[in-house]
């Protein structure tokens, strides 16, 4: 056999190199080349760490109740209705109070009440904060007496709102008065998120806008309301839990229905098991409004490309 020389085109060709198959991948017929598929674990865990993560918070939520009650329970032993009622005494009273129909009525007396006025606070407050956050001529003009009436209680409008609602007939004067007491403590709170969240957009957002000749309502619709609008739906959610606490100081003072009627006629009648129950439905439901708003916002965020987490 003759070696081949130096020059010759088969010894210039580089030496045969075996081909390395991926692991756990067979060759595929023909002889084909081997489209190797890299495993996604990562991507399949995601969910499952998702769902023990959620799983975790579940139970620390639901041991942090039970604590509670185990003390409330512990701490309230031998007592009557007429004390302060443990827990067992306030759940038969809300089984009570159910079977009679009273909770149900009064439940939706109050947030009849709670929608009105947080709806008008929102359709009053947005464009108020907007016009604020943009004119400071009219913010110069308005701010002092946002400011002097934003600290004044709520319930300190009482007699005020009896004296101006007092003669109206195609409505319980009562339930004007009570939601006029929501819109005011809902209106301040949204008025002054609204302008702070108008403030904080980038200026060059809005010279870029304005460069395409964007101008009036098509600026506050394509720009402002868009580049705000987190901070304004945090505002609409921290609202309507204040506008929550005030519909029931409202219905313990003015009128004959709701959650807060309820806590006073139970303690004229010395039943405070059922004072405790309507306080329990009280911070059931908050905690239900606050869940519905943070769900709101979440999907009206998600919709603009925003994730919170």
């Amino acid at each position: 056999m003759t070696r081949p020389s130096a020059g010759s085109p088969s010894a210039m060709q580089s030496p045969t190199v075996p081909r390395q198959e991926p692991v756990g991948h067979p060759p595929p017929p023909g002889g084909g080349p081997v489209l190797h598929r890299p495993a996604r674990p990562a991507l399949a865990a995601a969910p499952r760490e998702q769902r023990a993560g959620r799983l975790r918070r579940w139970l620390l939520s639901l041991s942090g109740v039970l604590a509670c009650l185990g003390l409330w329970h512990l701490a309230t032993l031998g007592n009557s209705r007429t004390d302060i009622s443990g827990p067992l005494l306030v759940a038969e009273g809300l089984r009570e109070l159910l079977a009679q129909g009273v909770l149900q009525k009064n439940v939706v007396a109050s947030l009849f009440r709670v929608a009105w006025g947080f709806v008008l606070a929102a359709t009053a407050g947005i464009p108020l904060g907007i016009l604020l956050g943009r004119s400071a001529g009219a913010n110069s003009a308005l701010d002092p007496v946002v400011q002097i009436l934003r600290p004044i209680s709520p319930i300190a409008w009482l007699p005020i709102s009896t004296l101006l609602f007092g003669g109206v007939t195609f409505f319980d004067p009562a339930d004007v008065s009570s939601i006029f007491l929501i819109f005011l403590a809902a209106f301040f709170p949204i008025v002054t998120a609204t302008r702070a969240a108008v403030r904080a957009i980038d200026p060059r957002y809005l010279r870029s806008a304005q460069n395409f000749g964007v101008e009036g309502m098509e600026l506050v619709r394509l720009v402002i309301l868009p580049a705000a609008l987190p901070q304004i739906l945090t505002g609409l959610r921290l609202a309507l839990g204040i506008a929550w606490v005030v519909v029931v100081a409202a219905e313990m003072l003015g009128v004959q229905s709701g959650l807060g009627f309820q806590v006073n006629d139970a303690r004229n009648n010395l039943r405070y098991d059922l004072v405790i129950a309507a306080m329990v439905m009280i911070g059931i439901i908050g905690l239900l409004l606050d869940r519905l708003m943070t769900a709101v916002e979440t999907a009206v965020l998600r919709r603009r490309g925003i994730v919170r987490r």
